[in-house]
């Protein structure tokens, strides 16, 4: 045991924190810092990370600093890029070994790998997923392609979630050499939801107080409506809150209420989203290819049709409207995700790359894995057999949006 770092990174929690647990039980003294990324731009000219997606990331920072405190620890926020910040910090301190998740996307796990070069002695740990990739009974290159046929398989043996694990009982003390102490920003951007695990674990027990579980699987196609989908994806987009977590509380909903629709929907949904970690896990970079697991080329970039679509002046009122309502919230129901990814793609001819990029810019929810494999399914570059979805507008708006009022909240 001797002086290690925790590098928070997409697990912004200490509840069901298995890495984070690790680390205090072998460290005599433990440094947890996080590092944000410095801001630069896309190819397609717009910041990769946009101004509410940053005040979003800066709540969750605080919520899990004062839980550090609360335990006698802090959390030290460091910019700049981590395989330069990292060496030098570990060096610094005199740390013989750094902690964190494992990340499967490219940026992420080359970060891991340039930083082994440099000699640093790192400790990883998947720990993202609702199930235990170990107890899938199949090798991850074995995963099927198809979703139904991997979530057959899940159902057949009876998989549901692993037990989470509880918050630490003590913290190890800080290394008596310490980087400069930080501000986390305080923001004008005013959000929709409260960043921090302590606000994530109120909502998912106030969503199962009111027994909002139950009509899941009939409203969640809704639009607009804040009780008619879980809210709980941008929590678990920096990880304030764990899979895990909130099926093991689904699961007790289940036993005091019964199983319905809904909750296996809850679950069905979380299905959906360890399947695209497991198909990261599986095909790593080549999901980040233009061509993505297809033989296909994708659309070129048009810088004006891109303009329209991403400021919604397209004349389509309702992609317009979905485009203002992402700009403004930093969200959008996975419905009208759908939409304007399909108008985009399909009715504008427009790049599934720069599509995805404006969404990884400008949503709260931003997921590495969940993006890239919705945006792969839509464009048909995924492993989805019947190629691409093209979602018919005028049928969208009949079957979500007749009485408009969808189109007038955000367009008037």
């Amino acid at each position: 045991m001797g002086c290690s770092i925790y590098w928070f990174r997409a697990d912004l929690r200490l509840l069901d924190n298995p890495q984070f647990v690790n680390a205090c039980q072998n460290s005599q003294n433990l440094l947890p810092i996080f590092i944000l990324p410095p801001q630069e731009q896309t190819p397609w000219g717009f910041d990769r990370i946009s101004k509410g997606r940053l005040a979003w990331l800066h709540q969750n920072l605080r919520d899990l600093r004062n839980s550090l405190e609360e335990k006698g620890s802090t959390l030290f926020v460091l910019e700049g890029d981590s395989k330069n910040v990292l060496p030098a910090l570990y060096k610094e301190i005199g740390a013989d070994a750094l902690y964190c998740e494992v990340i499967a996307a490219p940026e992420e796990g080359q970060d891991i790998l340039e930083l082994q070069r440099a000699g640093l002695n790192i400790h990883t740990q998947w720990q993202s997923t609702m199930l235990d990739p170990q107890t899938l009974g199949m090798d991850i290159g074995e995963l099927p392609d198809v979703f139904t046929n991997f979530r057959q398989w899940v159902e057949k043996r009876r998989l549901k979630f692993a037990e989470p694990v509880t918050i630490p009982q003590a913290i190890p003390p800080l290394p008596s050499r310490l980087p400069p102490q930080d501000q986390i920003q305080e923001s004008a951007v005013t959000l929709f939801v409260n960043g921090g695990e302590s606000h994530a674990l109120r909502h998912l027990e106030q969503y199962c107080e009111r027994r909002l579980p139950d009509t899941y699987k009939e409203t969640r196609n809704a639009l607009s409506q804040f009780d008619a989908s879980s809210k709980f994806s941008p929590w678990l987009a920096v990880g304030s809150i764990s899979a895990r977590t909130i099926a093991g509380r689904i699961h007790q909903y289940e036993e005091q209420y019964g199983a319905n629709d809904g909750t296996y929907w809850l679950w069905f949904e979380l299905l959906w989203r360890d399947y695209f970690r497991f198909l990261m896990l599986k095909y790593g970079k080549r999901l980040f290819s233009p061509k993505g697991l297809s033989q296909r080329a994708p659309n070129t970039f048009d810088p004006e049709c891109f303009y329209q679509w991403s400021t919604a002046t397209t004349g389509v009122d309702l992609i317009d409207a979905g485009m203002r309502e992402l700009a403004e919230m930093g969200f959008l129901s996975n419905r009208m995700r759908q939409i304007v990814a399909s108008h985009w793609i399909y009715a504008m001819n427009g790049n599934w790359q720069a599509g995805a990029a404006w969404f990884e810019s400008c949503l709260i929810d931003y997921d590495v894995y969940s993006n890239q494999g919705n945006w792969l399914y839509i464009a048909g570059h995924g492993t989805d057999p019947r190629g691409g979805r093209a979602f018919n507008v005028a049928k969208q708006i009949a079957q979500y949006d007749a009485d408009g009022s969808y189109r007038k909240r955000w367009l008037s």
